[in-house]
């Protein structure tokens, strides 16, 4: 529900110290709710969390969303749009305070030719997506809706963060009026 990638963020960490400070990684901020990417508009750099939890969401022809995943620490976002020459597929959006490695687009496709250990770490990424996209599916359909919220409540209180009843229901791809509905069950 919450997906990290401390390697990926160790790695970051580390190109940011060591570079000779010529604003190819640059350190950025984000307030809560301020768009980190947006859907369909181009991404000018590729983003890694350092700290702080973002949604990733698609925003549907009727005007609703649906939350894929939340991303914290560790996630890289923009990868797959560089690599595909393509818009943002969904936004980004900050739920907390958020502090996030920005770097320039020549810089990370260097190295994407140049660096194995990138190459394994973004390898690795796009394949915990594929299982979590493929478990969370799985999940879905195996488990009540009921169930899935009662997990969700949990990683909230174990994250000590508040995610909205929107963004509830949007991750659980279910109305206002059913999560309602569900959480006076639920109590």
């Amino acid at each position: 529900m919450l997906r990290t990638n401390h390697t990926f963020l160790n790695y970051l960490e580390e190109l940011y110290s060591h570079q000779k400070h010529n604003g190819n990684i640059v350190l950025q901020s984000f307030h809560k709710g301020e768009k980190i990417l947006i859907q369909d508009e181009k991404s000018f750099r590729v983003m890694l969390i350092k700290e702080g939890i973002a949604k990733c969401y698609f925003a549907e022809e009727n005007g609703k969303e649906y939350i894929v995943e939340f991303l914290g620490s560790g996630e890289v976002i923009g990868e797959v749009e560089l690599i595909k020459d393509i818009n943002c597929l969904c936004s980004i959006e900050a739920v907390t305070e958020i502090t996030a490695f920005a770097v320039e687009i020549p810089y990370f496709k260097s190295l994407m030719k140049n660096d194995l250990i990138l190459n394994n770490l973004l390898l690795e990424s796009f394949a915990e997506r594929i299982i979590n996209t493929s478990s969370r599916a799985s999940y879905q359909q195996l488990y009540t809706t009921e169930h899935t919220l009662a997990q969700l409540l949990k990683m909230q209180e174990k994250q000590n963060i508040r995610i909205s009843k929107e963004d509830m229901a949007a991750y659980l791809g279910i109305t206002m009026r059913s999560l309602n509905r569900i959480l006076k069950d639920l109590k």
